[in-house]
């Protein structure tokens, strides 16, 4: 593997001195950039642009020739999981992911098998390695899973979901239903990940999107417990490098304590938590990734650049500062104003790092 030119976004996960806070952006490969639209156009649809190794990759790399990005993140799905598991993912437009069969009863959820990454998913290991081959050692290559309640929620439900309604009542009426289903994910996560890892990813996030909508209780139980499996299982030192490990819960600001306590490296947060409050209660347990409103990309250049330097103002001084949005960016943003953003935090985040 070539060796890596920029390595700012692995110190800062790791705490160690950088030149100035790194960044890149969720869904930064996506449907904002005409290239994207055109790549999918190509494949034909969202799954077939997936499993294009050449294409995926293709548009992996899209945003990092358009802006002075830290690092890639592999263009994939976090519900390959589930499809890998038999249950048939397709996409409706305007209406997101779908599936041919639903997990609700007990017996569904002895059904299913614990994913076999390098048999059952293959073409997103081809993806990454890849892509770590085309960037050359540009950038570090981000891999990823949804997190075992997330995952779940769209298998129950079977697809997305405002109230939760079936995951929810499984969970309450069935907890011991409700954990076999998450051990079997859980234990496919880590396979998924380390296969990801051998396979050249750099680190790894695991997306817990819906862990936001659970009591605190039931968080607890139901989605950190699990994480907490992953990042204890997974492999955290490939070809003589450490393999940092980010997670992020949408909604989550109010367990990042809790989160701090699993062993993760960076917890991500969205914007409706003070990132310098956040690393007050954190201390220097964790890095921090975040977290500006995506919806702040549809004001003006003056508002993006100002919103950038708050954040980093509240963060404050030293590394440990991934800068990124608290949530993925919006299919509606203007390339442009998403150039304002990346280029106010390389700009203005030198001054925080001595």
């Amino acid at each position: 593997m070539s060796e890596l030119k920029n390595d700012r976004f692995l110190r800062a996960l790791m705490r160690q001195p950088v030149d100035r806070t790194p960044i890149w952006m969720m869904r930064q490969a996506g449907r904002y950039l005409p290239e994207y639209r055109a790549s999918r156009a190509q494949a034909g649809d969202f799954m077939s642009l997936c499993k294009n190794h050449e294409l995926a990759c293709e548009v992996t790399i899209q945003p990092l020739d358009r802006y002075p990005l830290d690092a890639a993140i592999l263009f994939s799905d976090i519900l390959t999981i589930p499809d890998a598991m038999g249950l048939g993912l397709y996409f409706e437009t305007g209406e997101g992911p779908k599936f041919n069969k639903i997990v609700r009863t007990e017996a569904d959820v002895q059904e299913l098998k614990v994913v076999n990454t390098e048999a059952d998913l293959g073409y997103v290991l081809k993806a990454v390695s890849t892509i770590r081959s085309e960037l050359n050692g540009r950038v570090p290559l981000i891999g990823f899973s949804g997190s075992p309640w997330t995952l779940a929620t769209y298998m129950v439900e079977g697809g997305s979901s405002k109230d939760f309604r079936h995951v929810k009542a499984m969970m309450y009426n069935t907890p011991e239903v409700m954990h076999q289903l998450l051990d079997v994910l859980a234990r496919s996560v880590i396979d998924y990940l380390n296969a990801q890892i051998r396979a050249g990813a750099q680190a790894v996030q695991i997306f817990d999107t819906w862990g936001g909508s659970l009591s605190d209780v039931a968080y607890q139980e139901f989605s950190l417990k699990y994480m907490k499996q992953i990042v204890d299982g997974l492999t955290r030192e490939n070809d003589g490098a450490k393999v940092p490990v980010i997670l992020f819960t949408k909604g989550g600001g109010q367990w990042l304590e809790s989160m701090a306590d699993t062993g993760a490296d960076a917890l991500g947060l969205d914007w409706t938590t003070d990132i310098g409050s956040a690393r007050t209660r954190v201390g220097d347990r964790v890095a921090l990734q975040g977290n500006m409103d995506p919806s702040v990309l549809y004001a003006s250049p003056e508002k993006i650049r100002s919103e950038v330097k708050r954040i980093l103002e509240s963060y404050g001084t030293g590394s440990g500062h991934v800068f990124n949005l608290g949530h993925g960016i919006h299919q509606f943003v203007d390339p442009e104003n998403a150039r304002v953003f990346v280029e106010s935090v390389v700009e203005l985040s030198a001054d925080y790092h001595s």
